[in-house]
């Protein structure tokens, strides 16, 4: 097959650019990068000859290789590995649009930091990486199995090319000829074997696999001496190999754990959080778990990956293995290294697998505990965790009933109480009002409407702290969630508003059947005008300030969630809802006083629809009939020129 050559789409060049032209400061992580992606294509081989034996590939001497030369200087990060097919090669290096391209340069143009470095892997780009140290990049591939190589090839300034290759090796090797070393630029002579240990000290030591960096030179002066027979030393592996999960809290320092997470997640940015555990007796397994810093741009996406690493006995078995924890920890990456399971395990068995189900409920307890820490430990990093993942963790609420009280333990809410400050559930009970029985929220789509909503007046009144939830989840998990210390967990925008104590109520017991006579014949009217719309209208002992507003039924579904649930594909039956009245209101109180003198009146009934209607746009509803809304409106406002 001949060597074709394509071009790079308009956001790619612009990519690799920007790689050319060094947007980061530290060029040592393109060699981390490298190493990653081979060591990523070890593991599947591994992997593959586990559910294949009829691979026929020899997998005894795994190992990442790295090679330098001098005239021309180039540098060589080679493995044995599952290797890649011609068609992989066009998808997952021909064209990088697949990684996210547009998404990374909106990201990189409106980064304030230079060395943002989290940019590159978050978006899956770490392979261009080599174009900041390198003047034209190479790859000859050739996958496991399949008798052919594919060799790619680019300078970045537009075009690649692609050849087929007769005689590749299994597996991947990248090679780059290396730009002058530029000390300025922190460009530095990766051809030295010094600078390839310390690169590969720093980020790459945990790495399973053996990396193994030939003997250099004897004639530049650095590495061992030709044996007497003339011939190069074996290769020497540089890394210690040494799973980081597997030895004690004080053999290994934060910044190692940070670059397993690194390895492990894609993220450049450092961990939020480390959680270790151990487990001995008759089930053994150890976990290094990372709670990340960020959340990822996928996270609310489908096809989001999301799960642990599963290795038994040290060998890697499985990336991304949902069983090991729910859906609303997703974001939650690290290892678990069994003992005791089978190497030839399906993601199917797993499911059903006792002992990953021990697992899980172990390793669910474990996170959220080490949350719970972190709350009241370090409240600034608590803070970071609750901003990016809490509308995650909430998603808990409505499907792990086992932990349902730990995650409204570590869950925080806005409320009225501070504007700044978000509150637990355990602070709000510890705040309530002498004779105060539930626990009061609102749900809205922002913190602005719902304080200005009709509904809160009576409980601003009396200073009474409300919860403000505006997650989409949020809408549904209050429904699921009957209560929390014993206390009911009550929407102020549904059913009586009952603030009152007993001794309250019974003082003013007598003013109410008194109003309730006087507007007994208007609220019977107003529900029969309003029929079609409202189920009942009924006096308010939530509004002290608006004439009416609208309220739902105690059981009854919010407007929120049907149309949540509409989104989704799922019709709910339309359930009226209650207008209530504010007779304190001037034009409530006129209301009533016209409708017992004149109740045929035809403009009365378009008082009635008025007051429906303001009380809908009040609480940020939706009209059935705005055109009409508005002629009346403009009717009224003409009469009174």
């Amino acid at each position: 097959m001949p060597t074709e050559t394509f071009e790079f789409q308009v956001e790619a060049r612009q990519l690799l650019q920007m790689m050319i032209h060094s947007i980061y400061s530290n060029k040592d992580v393109f060699l981390r990068e490298l190493i990653s992606n081979s060591s990523d294509a070890l593991d599947k081989l591994r992997l593959e000859v586990l559910r294949d034996d009829t691979l026929g590939v020899d997998v005894s001497d795994l190992h990442i290789g790295i090679e330098t030369g001098e005239d021309p200087r180039t540098l060589t990060v080679r493995d044995n590995g599952i290797g890649m097919s011609y068609d992989e090669v066009v998808q997952l290096i021909g064209t990088i649009a697949n990684s996210g391209t547009a998404k990374f340069l909106k990201e990189l143009k409106e980064s304030k930091d230079v060395d943002n470095e989290g940019l590159i892997g978050q978006f899956g780009v770490g392979f261009y990486a080599g174009f900041m140290v390198a003047e034209e990049v190479t790859l000859l591939t050739r996958r496991a199995g399949e008798s052919k190589g594919t060799r790619w090839t680019s300078t970045g300034e537009g075009t690649y090319t692609l050849e087929a290759v007769e005689d590749a090796p299994q597996g991947t090797a990248v090679t780059l000829r290396l730009k002058p070393a530029d000390a300025e630029d922190q460009l530095f002579d990766y051809t030295s074997p010094w600078k390839i240990r310390e690169i590969v000290k720093r980020y790459s030591d945990f790495i399973t696999w053996p990396i193994r960096m030939a003997a250099a030179d004897p004639q530049s002066g650095e590495g061992a001496e030709d044996g007497e027979d003339g011939a190069r030393p074996e290769p020497e592996t540089i890394n210690s190999m040494k799973a980081l999960w597997a030895r004690s809290r004080d053999e290994v320092t934060d910044e190692e754990y940070h670059e397993l997470y690194k390895h492990i997640s894609h993220d450049w940015a450092d961990p939020l959080e480390t959680v270790r555990m151990q487990a001995e007796g008759t089930f053994e397994y150890q976990a290094l778990l990372f709670i990340p810093s960020r959340a990822p741009q996928d996270l609310f996406t489908q096809g989001h990956k999301r799960g642990i690493q599963l290795y038994v006995k040290r060998v890697f078995i499985m990336d991304d293995c949902e069983a090991l924890l729910p859906e609303y920890l997703r974001f939650v990456k690290g290892v678990v290294d069994a003992q005791d399971l089978s190497l030839n395990v399906s993601r199917e068995i797993l499911q059903q697998d006792r002992q990953i189900q021990l697992m899980h409920r172990r390793l669910v307890k474990k996170v959220l505990s080490t949350v719970k820490e972190m709350m009241s430990a370090h409240a600034d990093r608590y803070a970071t965790f609750w901003k990016e993942f809490g509308k995650v963790v909430k998603e808990g609420l409505l499907s792990d009933f086992e932990n349902r009280d730990a995650i409204l333990g570590v869950s925080s809410f806005a409320s009225t109480h501070d504007k700044d400050e978000l509150t637990t559930l355990q602070q709000y009970v510890e705040r309530m009002k002498e004779g105060q029985q539930h626990i009061f929220y609102m749900t809205g789509e922002s913190r602005a409407a719902m304080e200005n909503s009709p509904h809160m007046e009576a409980f601003r009144a009396r200073g009474v702290e409300v919860l403000l939830l505006t997650d989409p989840v949020d809408e549904v998990w209050v429904e699921a969630v009957p209560e929390f210390d014993g206390r009911q967990l009550r929407s102020i925008a549904k059913g009586e508003a009952d603030l009152d104590t007993e001794e309250e109520k019974k003082e003013v017991e007598g003013e109410r059947e008194k109003r309730q006579q006087e507007y007994a014949g208007l609220l019977t009217w107003m529900t029969e005008q309003l029929s079609e719309d409202v189920k009942e209208v009924r006096l308010s002992s939530r509004l002290t300030v608006s004439p009416a507003c609208v309220v739902s039924d105690s059981d009854d579904v919010t407007p929120a969630l049907r149309s949540m649930y509409r989104a989704m594909g799922q019709e709910m039956p339309q359930t009226k809802r209650i207008l209530e009245l504010n007779p304190d209101h001037p034009l409530v109180d006129g209301l009533r006083k016209a409708q017992a003198e004149r109740d045929s009146d035809p403009g009365l009934a378009e008082t009635a629809e008025l007051v429906y209607g303001m009380a809908l746009l009040a609480e940020g509803g939706e009209l059935s009939d705005p055109s009409r809304f508005t002629k009346l409106v403009a009717e009224r406002l003409e009469r009174t020129l």
